[in-house]
C-alpha cells in the first residue's frame, strides 16, 4: 500500500533510479535558472533550510522554545554564507529588513529570504479559533477572515503562513483539533478551499497583501491512536482516500503552493519519509507542483521513530521521499552536500527541490522586490483596524453555538435585571484569543465583563465573582459565588477549558469540565436561579452533571479579539445564534473516537431502549449527547413537506429534493439546513449518514421557505473495492434535517 507494486520493486532495487524517473523540473525565469546553475551544493542545501527566527516575535519563543537558542548575529552570518532560505515567527519588519538587507547586499548570490509565520486564526487582529469558525458553516466568512489575517501578516513582512490545517479530527481528546474544521469531510473541504483563497487573495501571490498558504499536516495527523498528539496512525488506504485526503485535494485545487508533512507514521512509515505519500500520491497522482516542507524537526524525529539510525540517514530518507525543505533541524545544510557528493542523493533531486523553493520566491514577487512586504508604515497602520476588528466581532458572533435554551431564557433583557457573572472566564484578559497565536495577545482582547457592561443599560447591575480557578478551587470561592447568584436575577456562568488545554501537545485523557468548576456549577445551579452556561473550549466536551441542568448553554469556544462583545451580542439578542457544532459532543470520554458518520455494525441497537447484544455502551446509546450539526436559534424551527422529485436519480441526471422550513417563533433566526444521505447497501459498507450539502437561510418570525438541494451521481461516489471512486445503483436514504442525528424529514430514492 505504501509504495505500489511497481514502484516498490524499483525503489528496492535503486532508490535513486526510481526517483530520477519521476523528476520533472518546473521552469524558472531565465535569470533565476541561471542563478540556480551557479549555486554550490552547500548553497543549494541552504535554500532548503528554514529555521525559527532568533529574533522572535510575540509568543514564538514560548511556542517553539528550541528557536530561542539561536543567536541573531549568528543567524545573520548564516544568511551571509548562503546557508539559510528564511526564518519563521520572527519579530516583524525591523527584523525582516535587517535580514533581507544582508541577504541582498552581503550574501554571495543575493537570493531573497523567505519570511514565514504561524498565522492560524489571525495576526494582531485575532479571529475565532478555526474549529469555532467552522461552526459558522459559512465558508465565505472563513475566506474573509483569512484574507484579513493574510493582509495583516503581509503588512508586517510575512510571505508565507503555515495554515490552513486541514486535518480531519474525530477524536476530541486530540488537542490540535482546535486548528481544523472538525469531523466532517465536506465541511473540511469547503473550509480548506476558503482559507487558502483568503490567505492568498485574488490578485496573485506577488500582491503585497498576499501570503502563500500551506496545507497541513499530510496526512492523517488527526487519526493518532488514543487521540494522543504525534501518535501512531494505522488505517486503511481506503480511509485515507475517503476521509483524510479530500481536504488536501480541495486545498490543492484552490491553488495552495506548499504542503507540510505530518509528524505521524502511517502503517509503520513516518509521513516525513514516506515516498508513497509524498511522491506517488501528492506529486504523481495529484500533479502537485509545489514544495513540501517538514514540520518542526520532523526529519530529525525519524531517529526517535526508529526509522533512521542517525541524522545523515534521516536526511537521506526524508529528502528522497519528497520533503523539499527542512524546518528547524538543520539536517539538510549539514548532510545534503555530503550525500550528493557520495552519490546517495542525485543532484537532479537536489535541483528539483531548490527549483520548487525558488519558484515560490518568484511567485511571491521576491526576486522583483525583496522588500515588497517589509514596510514599517504598513506594519503600523494596517493591523487592528476598525474594519478588521468589526470582522472579528462578526466572526465571533457567527461561531457561537446554542446547545439548549429551555423556557426561552435567552436572549436576556438589557435592562432591569441584576446579572451575576460567575466563573474563571467571567473577567480578565486571559484565555480569550485561544491557542497557537503568535502575534495577538489577550491583553488587546475584550473580556466578557467588559462586553456585558457595554451592552446593558445599567452596568452597576452587573456583578462578577470568580468562584473557582480553572483547575483548582479558590478559598471561599463557592460561597462568594452562591451569594452573588442569590442576589441576582440571572446568572451567567463562564466555565470550561483554558486555552492551554487545547492545541499542539495538549491531548486530554478526560474531556470534561475540571472538577473544581463542576463543584462551582453544582452549587450555583442549586440556588434555583436561572443560569446561562458559557463554555470556553477548543474541542467537543463530554458534559455531565449540573452543567446539563442549566436551562441555557452556549459554546463560546475561544473567540479572539472581540470575544466579550460578541458573546454579549448573542446573550442580549443583538445577534441571534446561528452556528452549529462542527464536532460531536459525546456522552462520555470513553466514546472517543466518535463521529456521526460511523458505520452501522451488524448489530445496531436501533431506536428505543438499549437492548442486549447490540452495539452500544452499557450506559448510553451509540450516538452523541449533542451531535454534529446541532445548534439552536432564537426562533422555533420546524421541517415539513419533503419532496423527493419522483424518487429516481438517473445515472447521468439530477434529482431535486426539497423541504419546507418554518420559523414559528417570535424572533428572527438563521437556520443551517443540512442534507444527509445513506447508501443503504453497497459493496463497501457505508456510514449511517454523510453530509452532502447545507444551506444557511434567514427566516423572519412566521416565515416559511422551501429549501431545495440537487443530488447528482457524483455526490454518491465512494472508494470502492478497487480503491477507485465508484457508485452503485440501489436505494438511498435522504434526510433534510437540522443535525446529523435529527430526523427532520426523510425518505428514500433510487439510483438507476
Amino acid at each position: 500500500m505504501l509504495l505500489g507494486a511497481g514502484a516498490a520493486v524499483a525503489w528496492a532495487a535503486s532508490p535513486a533510479r526510481a526517483l530520477l524517473a519521476q523528476i520533472a523540473p518546473a521552469p524558472l525565469p531565465r535569470n533565476v535558472e541561471a542563478l540556480l546553475a551557479q549555486l554550490t551544493p552547500a548553497e543549494k542545501a541552504g535554500q532548503l533550510t528554514l529555521m525559527a527566527a532568533a529574533w522572535a516575535g510575540g509568543a514564538a519563543t514560548a511556542l517553539n522554545p528550541a528557536g530561542a537558542a539561536a543567536n541573531f548575529d549568528g543567524q545573520l552570518d548564516e544568511v551571509r554564507r548562503g546557508r539559510l532560505t528564511g526564518v519563521f515567527n520572527g519579530n516583524g519588519v525591523a527584523m525582516a529588513k535587517r535580514m533581507q538587507t544582508v541577504a541582498m547586499t552581503e550574501a554571495p548570490r543575493n537570493i531573497p529570504l523567505l519570511f514565514a509565520a504561524d498565522i492560524i486564526h489571525g495576526f494582531r487582529t485575532v479571529f475565532p479559533v478555526p474549529l469555532a469558525e467552522a461552526g459558522s458553516f459559512d465558508p465565505d466568512l472563513a475566506r474573509r477572515t483569512a484574507r484579513a489575517a493574510g493582509a495583516e501578516a503581509a503588512a508586517s513582512g510575512i510571505d508565507w503562513t503555515f495554515a490552513p490545517m486541514v486535518d480531519i479530527a474525530r477524536d476530541q481528546r486530540w488537542g490540535r483539533g482546535v486548528e481544523g474544521a472538525g469531523e466532517d469531510v465536506l465541511l473540511s473541504r469547503l473550509m480548506a478551499t476558503a482559507r487558502v483563497q483568503g490567505f492568498q487573495g485574488t490578485r496573485g501571490l506577488a500582491a503585497r497583501d498576499a501570503v502563500a498558504a500551506c496545507a497541513k499536516h499530510f496526512a492523517a495527523y488527526g487519526a493518532g491512536e488514543g487521540g494522543l498528539d504525534y501518535n501512531t496512525v494505522d488505517i486503511s488506504e481506503r480511509t485515507l482516500r475517503e476521509i483524510y485526503f479530500p481536504p488536501f485535494q480541495a486545498a490543492l485545487a484552490a491553488g495552495v503552493p506548499t504542503v507540510m508533512a505530518s509528524f505521524n507514521e502511517i502503517a509503520g512509515v513516518p509521513a516525513t519519509a514516506n515516498p508513497w505519500l509524498l511522491r506517488e500520491v501528492l506529486h504523481d497522482e495529484w500533479q502537485f507542483g509545489g514544495l513540501v516542507v517538514s514540520d518542526y524537526t520532523g526529519d530529525e524525529e525519524l531517529i526517535a521513530h526508529g526509522f533512521a539510525a542517525d541524522a545523515r540517514e534521516a536526511t537521506r530518507l526524508a529528502f528522497l521521499a519528497g520533503v523539499d525543505m527542512s524546518m528547524q533541524s538543520g539536517f539538510y545544510i549539514k548532510h545534503l552536500p555530503d550525500l550528493v557528493a557520495a552519490g546517495e542523493v542525485p543532484m537532479a533531486r537536489l535541483d528539483q527541490a531548490v527549483r520548487r523553493v525558488l519558484a515560490l520566491k518568484v511567485a511571491l514577487g521576491l526576486f522583483d522586490d525583496p522588500f515588497r512586504r517589509i514596510d514599517a508604515r504598513r506594519e503600523k497602520t494596517q493591523v487592528r483596524t476598525k474594519t478588521t476588528l468589526a470582522l472579528a466581532r462578526e466572526a465571533a458572533t457567527k461561531s457561537i453555538v446554542m446547545l439548549k435554551n429551555d423556557g426561552d431564557l435567552l436572549p436576556l433583557p438589557r435592562a432591569g435585571q441584576r446579572i451575576a457573572l460567575i466563573g474563571p472566564f467571567a473577567q480578565g484578559q486571559h484565555d480569550l484569543i485561544g491557542p497557537w497565536n503568535v502575534y495577538g495577545t489577550d491583553a488587546e482582547a475584550v473580556d466578557l465583563l467588559s462586553g456585558v457592561r457595554e451592552a446593558v443599560k445599567d452596568a452597576a447591575l452587573v456583578t462578577v465573582v470568580e468562584g473557582a480557578g480553572i483547575d483548582a478551587p479558590l478559598p471561599g470561592g463557592i460561597d462568594a459565588a452562591v451569594a452573588a447568584a442569590r442576589a441576582a436575577d440571572i446568572v451567567v456562568l463562564a466555565i470550561g477549558e483554558s486555552q492551554r488545554m487545547s492545541g499542539e501537545a495538549q491531548s486530554r485523557s478526560d474531556i470534561v469540565i475540571p472538577a473544581a468548576q463542576q463543584a462551582l456549577v453544582a452549587a450555583v445551579v442549586a440556588t434555583g436561579k436561572p443560569v446561562v452556561v458559557l463554555l470556553s473550549t477548543g474541542r467537543g466536551l463530554a458534559l455531565s452533571g449540573a452543567v446539563l441542568g442549566a436551562p441555557a448553554i452556549l459554546v463560546t469556544w475561544f473567540l479572539g479579539s472581540e470575544a466579550g462583545r460578541a458573546i454579549a451580542d448573542v446573550l442580549f439578542g443583538v445577534v441571534a445564534p446561528s452556528a452549529r457544532l462542527p464536532v460531536s459532543f459525546p456522552h462520555a470520554t470513553g466514546q472517543q473516537p466518535y463521529h456521526y458518520g460511523h458505520k452501522n455494525t451488524g448489530r445496531p441497537n436501533g431506536p428505543g431502549p438499549l437492548a442486549e447484544y447490540k452495539a452500544h455502551y452499557r450506559e448510553f446509546p451509540n450516538d452523541a449527547l449533542f451531535p454534529f450539526g446541532h445548534g439552536l436559534t432564537y426562533g422555533k424551527i420546524t421541517y415539513s413537506a419533503l419532496d423527493l422529485g419522483g424518487g429516481v436519480l438517473a445515472a447521468d441526471g439530477t434529482l431535486t429534493v426539497s423541504a419546507t422550513v418554518t420559523n414559528s417563533g417570535t424572533h428572527a433566526a438563521e437556520e443551517v439546513v443540512q442534507l444527509y444521505v445513506r447508501d443503504v447497501a453497497a459493496s463497501i459498507t457505508r456510514p449511517v449518514r454523510e453530509l452532502k450539502a447545507f444551506r444557511k437561510i434567514a427566516l423572519t418570525p412566521g416565515q416559511s421557505t422551501v429549501v431545495t438541494f440537487t443530488i447528482r451521481r457524483s455526490d454518491l461516489l465512494f472508494v470502492g473495492v478497487a480503491l477507485k471512486p465508484t457508485v452503485e445503483p440501489g436505494r438511498f436514504r435522504v434526510w433534510i434535517a437540522p443535525s446529523a442525528q435529527a430526523e427532520g424529514v426523510s425518505g428514500d430514492f433510487t439510483l438507476a
